[in-house]
């Protein structure tokens, strides 16, 4: 009698749980619908927006959609314009920034974290320090560091005086952190040379952390404009942001080709990031974390 009080009181209660359960899923998912749905309007306008004609975007009230879907957009904003020539520099600029940024960053991080010597943590504050000072403070000095080795109006230009960043000397650092101490000391007890403990075995182990100063340094070095706008007047070596802002004329701006080539020069970025998803989920997960 006691069992099937017990097993009616289970099934009883079971049905109650199941709503509690469903209601509060029901909400979770609701609330990151809206939040997802807030982030990506402005970009699903944006390429709804790349195919209307310039009637349509001055339309009162705004559409959302267009009434007829314009490819020409793109074909004739790449022919009017020399886009293929931006997107090669951004493409240049990017790689080879982000390159160099991951070098120098990671050498530093490896030094400032299993590396024992007066003054280490003084040079990392500092180091921290300088993410307070922000680039209108230091670009004139900069730019005549640069006038003075000759790099100004040169794609290296663009690409060197960024590259060492104290972002990602931080977040390379607090990840090395985390790496046992022992595997090192083995290593170094089996004849391995620094560098070769520093290739061989720290960065592998490092890879979700530098897949998201990967992406990190993507991204910056891809929508930088006032830099390159300081350091580069040669229209043929524009990077696609420099590009954008000369589709707008003194008089008129065709909005409908400015639209157009945004939505192409968010292609290569969304395709990097869903590439290294994963990677930056873990990675921002374990410097976080475990630092």
């Amino acid at each position: 009698m006691a069992s099937e009080t017990l097993e009616s009181a289970r099934q009883q209660g079971r049905p109650s749980g199941r709503r509690r359960f469903g209601l509060a899923t029901v909400l979770t998912y609701l609330a990151l619908f809206l939040g997802v749905a807030i982030t990506f309007l402005p970009v699903l306008w944006v390429v709804l927006s790349s195919f209307k004609s310039l009637g349509e975007l001055y339309h009162i009230p705004p559409m959302f959609f267009p009434e007829t879907w314009i490819l020409t957009n793109y074909s004739e904003a790449l022919v009017r314009f020399p886009f293929l020539r931006y997107l090669l520099n951004s493409v240049v600029v990017t790689l080879a920034a982000t390159l160099i940024t991951l070098a120098i960053n990671s050498m530093a991080a490896f030094a400032l974290s299993k590396y024992k010597f007066r003054g280490r943590d003084l040079i990392f504050l500092i180091t921290l320090g300088t993410l307070m000072i922000p680039l209108q403070v230091i670009m004139i000095p900069v730019y005549m560091v640069m006038a003075r080795l000759n790099m100004v109006n040169t794609l290296w230009g663009i690409i060197i005086p960024p590259a060492a960043t104290p972002t990602g000397v931080f977040l390379l650092r607090q990840y090395m952190i985390t790496l046992p101490d022992e595997i090192i000391e083995a290593a170094r007890i089996d004849g391995a040379g620094e560098w070769r403990i520093f290739t061989r075995i720290v960065l592998p182990l490092s890879a979700p952390a530098l897949a998201v100063l990967t992406v990190f340094s993507i991204m910056w070095r891809w929508n930088d404009f006032l830099w390159p706008l300081i350091v580069v007047n040669d229209p043929n070596l524009f990077t696609l942001q420099l590009g954008l802002a000369r589709f707008r004329g003194e008089l008129v701006t065709d909005w409908n080709y400015v639209l157009a080539m945004t939505v192409l020069s968010m292609l290569p970025i969304t395709l990097v990031f869903a590439f290294l998803q994963r990677y930056l989920v873990s990675g921002i997960a374990s410097t976080g974390i475990k630092g």
